[in-house]
């Protein structure tokens, strides 16, 4: 049994990851985990800030991490983030495409601003397209590797008042199955995750009422925590996944299942 937890701690010895929106949230749980697992971790997000916070914090020596700024909705940020990681860090192998946003809640569609439509959909769906068109080619040139999508449990089901949210989620989905086909027999993988409500700093934030009223809409009552979902992450951009790609992984405590 220690032999094996031994094996599974090291499993990512020598990969370069990206994680983007690795600031805070899933996003930093997941940095966590695949540096845990012996991975070198590119963090991507908007604000530098935090990156170098967590940095210090979990690689003191500053060997294993990389922070980067750089804006999803920008296909020439995205790029460039890229071309930095290969340069410095030499390879991609595995890629995490977290960063998104919510918008505003409870806006029926057509009371919905435009410009809130445009930034969550370039956000969270385009943003994924831009990352995923400058991993792949870095995958391809290793000849290998694993992407993984953070959708959502409200990208399978409906969600009232969040229709772009709603939309993006459901959007990545699409984009994770088209691309994991169209790679199928180049050995990368391409999967999503779905989450229900997750006890991230800003929903725990929100208030007491607020959290109990998103754990009351999962059947097992509570939230998710930030390291459930990064340990799924992590399964699924490993060796032990080799045969799962295109398809979807709900961590919702039976949210979908209602």
């Amino acid at each position: 049994m220690n032999q094996a937890i031994k094996i599974i701690g090291n499993e990512f010895e020598g990969k370069i990851a990206v994680v983007t929106g690795a600031g805070t949230g899933i996003g930093e749980a997941v940095v966590e985990r695949l540096y845990t697992g012996g991975a070198s971790v590119a963090l991507v997000s908007r604000r530098i800030a935090p990156l170098h916070d967590i940095c210090k914090r979990i690689d003191p020596s500053g060997k294993r991490t990389f922070p980067l700024e750089a804006d999803v909705r920008d296909p020439q940020s995205v790029q460039m983030a890229m071309d930095s990681i290969i340069e410095n860090l030499g390879k991609i192998d595995i890629a995490v495409n977290n960063a998104g946003i919510t918008g505003p809640a409870n806006i029926p569609l057509q009371d919905l601003d435009i410009e809130i439509w445009r930034d969550v959909i370039e956000t969270d769906l385009t943003g994924v397209f831009y990352c995923m068109k400058y991993e792949i080619p870095a995958m391809l040139n290793n000849g290998s590797g694993a992407i993984v999508n953070m959708s959502s449990a409200n990208g399978l089901v409906g969600l009232a008042g969040m229709a772009a949210y709603t939309a993006a989620k459901h959007g990545i989905i699409g984009l994770t199955r088209s691309a994991a086909l169209e790679l199928a027999g180049s050995d990368i993988r391409v999967c999503a995750v779905a989450p229900g409500y997750v006890a991230t700093p800003r929903i725990m934030d929100s208030g007491k009422e607020v959290t109990d009223y998103m754990a009351a809409a999962h059947p097992m009552k509570r939230l998710a925590t930030r390291e459930e979902v990064a340990d799924l992450v992590a399964y699924l951009l490993s060796e032990r996944a080799a045969f799962i790609t295109g398809s979807v992984h709900c961590i919702d405590g039976g949210y979908t299942a209602q």
